[in-house]
């Protein structure tokens, strides 16, 4: 038998992609490229683990909205509005599976342009044009709206500011940037964040400094 995707050497990976074993070079080559690789894949986790590890930390110049600056205390002071974009992006992946990181930035990108010009009294949204990031757009926008109605019922008001939204979603641009390996189909930083932010426990209330409010590698200018 030979592999099914060179014709040349042995299969000796099983590849839950495919349903059939494939070889070694093939694997690595094609993987997140031509193969739509599950999270669950054990040669999938181990080769992000061996990329987290050795990949270079990206200079500022590097991040999306390099113009923007906020502070660590910014983040962690609105850290669960961030666990929960988190949160949603999750549960829309889990019954979405085919969502890929690029899918991922591209909804969250359009999103922090509408909070931009939210912030300077301007109404403009332009959003995403494919069906995945459309989708999770308006999953997240839902997110945002149900955590400023819960605040306001508990409060009175809600003291989430347009100009907030648009920071904390800078954020997780940079962080995706950082965290996904830039293959077509990449899910590096859905790996990420499963780590981070279990679908079903409680993301959402997690404090700062806790494991699961941790964020290695990412850098705010």
């Amino acid at each position: 038998m030979s592999c099914p995707i060179c014709g040349k050497r042995p299969p000796k990976r099983y590849c839950p992609a495919k349903g059939e074993k494939i070889c070694a070079v093939c694997c690595g080559r094609e993987r997140e490229v031509t193969i739509d690789c599950p999270l669950e894949c054990s040669y999938l986790i181990a080769a992000h683990r061996y990329e987290a590890e050795h990949r270079p930390a990206p200079s500022p110049g590097d991040f999306p909205y390099r113009g923007v600056e906020f502070s660590v205390d910014f983040v962690y002071q609105h850290w669960p509005i961030v666990a929960g974009i988190a949160t949603a992006i999750l549960t829309f992946q889990s019954q979405r599976r085919y969502l890929h990181d690029s899918e991922i930035y591209t909804a969250i990108e359009r999103l922090a342009e509408t909070y931009r010009s939210l912030g300077t009294g301007i109404y403009y949204e332009r959003p995403p044009e494919a069906q995945a990031p459309l989708a999770l757009y308006g999953e997240i926008q839902r997110f945002l709206e149900d955590f400023r109605k819960a605040e306001a019922a508990q409060t009175g008001f809600s003291s989430l500011k347009d100009s907030d939204v648009f920071q904390l979603l800078v954020f997780l641009l940079r962080m995706n940037r950082t965290e996904t390996n830039g293959r077509p189909r990449s899910r590096a930083f859905l790996e990420f964040l499963r780590a981070r932010f279990p679908v079903g426990g409680t993301a959402a209330g997690v404090a700062p400094g806790s494991p699961a409010a941790e964020a290695p590698r990412i850098i705010i200018p």
